[in-house]
């Protein structure tokens, strides 16, 4: 008797329900799976109200699309590589700092050069800033010199020994010169942390507008700087799977978005249907803030899995929410097992009292009678 109570009273609910909810989405919800619109609510000013967007089918298995440029957001991780490191001029040469030295007209048994094929290689300033150019020419202080100061003044030293020293140098590697290339993880703020070269708003951009921040930003430490972006980590794109739970609570996964997944791919990584759900499946997929609504695609579940239609095996979408209702015959079990556990408890507490009482009654009667058997 209870049960069908509440189950009259359940159906009256959703009754009531459907019939304030129909006329207030009216506009709002298209419940169809070929193609799904909206509608602006009514506005006092309809001058004012923004451009209805056209209808478009959903995409869906076997009709998939690409996904708009993706815009880096946090916590993506992004891997920048730095394909040239030129030091603004006039770079001054410090302490460790690598060079590569060539020297034409030198000593035939005593050449300098920085080819590896010749038996070269490039020559680091020790910590008392000079350089050492090998027997017998003997070493040169380089260090706090621009390049051409320094190429100055080791063919002003060579010239002691050598007639006419042509001398070539470059900077092989700079120690002051931090490294960029790395793994970096865009922050809360939208930024990435270059460390000693500070730090680069990239939140909101494209891959390719990444790479033209940097290199503006970079452009204050360097020469025409290049560097190479690229997304390592797609962490900021995620959809929802939310599981009704027939009034255990609701479940929601959230899950990363990588282009390819439909409504059957979301489902899976949730393990499936569980005993508490029904085949009651639709994707709500927000539209623009403006709007004011949500878009519904139902999913036909038992045509997906038994029958493989790809109709309404939609692709999922950044943002979208899978929802999987309950089934209704739990829901009702659960709670008439909710309305029922206290009352239980209750009567089970009292039934153990009344037992107790019993128990200490029939106890005395019992200990009178042998009590006088004994002859107390």
């Amino acid at each position: 008797m209870t049960g069908a109570w509440l189950s009259a009273g359940r159906r009256g609910l959703r009754a009531l329900l459907l019939l304030v909810w129909v006329p207030a989405v009216a506009g709002c919800y298209t419940l169809a799976t070929e193609v799904y619109s909206q509608s602006l609510p009514n506005l006092a000013d309809p001058a004012q109200a923004p451009p209805v967007p056209p209808e478009i089918a959903p995409p869906r298995e076997l009709a998939k699309m690409s996904l708009p440029d993706y815009r880096i957001e946090p916590p993506d991780e992004i891997q920048i590589e730095m394909l040239k490191m030129v030091p603004l001029p006039p770079y001054r040469l410090g302490v460790y700092d690598w060079l590569q030295i060539d020297v034409r007209g030198t000593l035939l048994d005593a050449p300098i050069t920085s080819d590896p094929a010749q038996g070269g290689s490039a020559r680091r300033i020790d910590t008392d800033g000079t350089i050492e150019l090998g027997a017998p020419y003997g070493r040169v202080r380089v260090a706090g010199m621009t390049l051409d100061e320094a190429r100055q003044t080791i063919t002003t030293h060579l010239k002691a020994m050598l007639k006419f020293p042509e001398v070539s140098l470059q900077l092989a590697q700079g120690s002051a010169i931090q490294p960029v290339t790395e793994l970096y993880r865009v922050g809360p703020d939208g930024t990435i942390n270059l460390r000693h070269y500070g730090t680069v708003r990239v939140a909101g951009m494209t891959v390719v507008e990444a790479k033209e921040a940097l290199e503006r930003h970079l452009a204050q430490y360097f020469d025409s700087p290049e560097v190479s972006v690229t997304v390592s980590g797609y962490n900021s794109k995620v959809y929802y799977v939310v599981t009704q739970g027939a009034g255990q609570g609701d479940r929601v996964v959230r899950l990363l978005v990588t282009g390819n997944e439909t409504v059957l791919d979301a489902i899976s990584q949730v393990q499936g249907l569980s005993q508490l759900s029904s085949t009651d499946i639709w994707i709500a997929r927000p539209a623009p803030a403006h709007f004011g609504c949500e878009q519904i695609l139902p999913v036909d579940w038992d045509a997906i899995t038994r029958g493989g239609m790809t109709a309404t095996n939609y692709q999922i979408l950044p943002g979208d929410r899978v929802y999987i209702a309950e089934d209704e015959t739990m829901a009702v079990t659960n709670l008439i097992a909710k309305i029922a556990g206290p009352i239980e408890r209750i009567t089970g507490l009292a039934g153990l009292g009344a037992s107790t009482v019993r128990n200490f009654q029939t106890l005395g009667r019992n200990y009178n009678r042998d009590r006088g058997n004994f002859g107390f």
